[in-house]
């Protein structure tokens, strides 16, 4: 059976100072595209698989370009519902030397915030569909969200859909009883988790007390304890430097935690890493890659990502399989 993918969540516009200014320096910003599932969708696209995005934007010029922002890597835009009156914004202020990064959200009253379950026909979105995809961010958005996302999630167990779900707590959206309330019990109903640290914390309270050598698979057995996942897998950064970052990432499975490689390297733009390491582990779930070659090629992936500007990842699955397997390293492709 081909697969197919839908990711659901929010699009937003987002708006840069150039130069790495601050918010009260600057005088013009760098405008682009770019929210979790999004993220994921359009890479996945770029990896040759049939990927859909659903969301719900505003009928106006902003919305048409958030769309076209997708169409033009080959994202299914056909389920994306009209209406509402504003998109989604974010301010970055990226990461220069000591000073860390920074987010402005303006998303109060956007498109898909006042969603409502009558906008989405999830038996006819998920017609042929083999995985759904989301992030925690999306049901953080409204209440009204975080029902449309459990109804998604049971229908697509219904339908024997593979669902996935990137935890991706922030802290700005909502609070972490609010979201261990909610998460809980979505959970019920995923299979494959991709969650950090500062997720387990911040959402479920599992904190690995300084003793614990793995932390990661501490995380993973805790929440494999509370949930039916049937793997659980995560992706960090270790700053080694001001300028210098160390890439790495676990999956565990089956009661076995393996490990990538680390990368070393310098960060372009950090946004949109964790999509593409789901991007990445996604694709290398419906290819049927082992465990190990399925955490290699995602870190690949998600290495990738840190350098290339804005939120998407504009690289091949090619490219990231000679990067995760190849020998030859960065030499020029002639």
């Amino acid at each position: 059976m081909k697969n197919k993918i839908i990711t659901f969540g929010e699009i937003m516009l987002r708006l840069t100072p150039e130069n790495n200014d601050r918010f009260v320096q600057c005088h013009s910003f760098e405008a682009v595209y770019g929210g979790g599932e999004a993220n994921t969708a359009v890479s996945l696209s770029n990896f040759g698989v049939d990927c859909a995005y659903v969301t719900k934007l505003p009928e106006n010029g902003i919305g048409q370009s958030a769309v076209n922002s997708l169409r033009q890597y080959g994202v299914d835009i056909s389920n994306i519902v009209r209406g509402g009156e504003q998109i989604g914004i974010y301010f970055l202020e990226k990461k220069t030397s000591q000073r860390p990064s920074n987010v402005v959200y303006n998303r109060s009253g956007s498109a898909i915030a006042l969603a409502t379950d009558a906008d989405f026909d999830w038996d006819k979105i998920f017609e042929g569909v083999t995985w759904f995809h989301f992030s925690g961010i999306t049901p953080a958005i409204s209440d009204n969200l975080a029902g449309i996302c459990l109804k998604a999630c049971k229908i697509a167990k219904e339908k024997n859909i593979t669902v996935s779900c990137d935890l991706n707590y922030r802290s700005k959206l909502w609070s972490g009883e609010k979201a261990n309330e909610v998460m809980s019990e979505i959970c019920k109903y995923v299979d494959i988790c991709i969650a950090n640290e500062d997720d387990a914390v911040g959402i479920f309270q599992i904190n690995p007390g300084p003793e614990v050598a793995n932390r990661n698979e501490y995380i993973a057995e805790e929440l494999m304890k509370r949930f039916p996942f049937k793997m659980v897998a995560s992706v960090w950064r270790t700053e080694k430097s001001i300028t210098t970052f160390e890439l790495q990432a676990m999956v565990y499975t089956d009661g076995r935690a393996y490990y990538s490689k680390p990368y070393y390297m310098d960060i372009l733009d950090y946004i949109g890493a964790g999509d593409a390491y789901c991007a990445g582990l996604i694709y290398a779930y419906i290819q049927n890659y082992e465990p190990q070659k399925m955490v290699e090629f995602a870190n690949a992936a998600s290495c990738l990502k840190h350098t290339v500007s804005g939120d998407f990842n504009l690289v091949t699955a090619d490219e990231v399989y000679r990067l995760a397997f190849s020998e030859s390293g960065n030499e020029v492709q002639r």
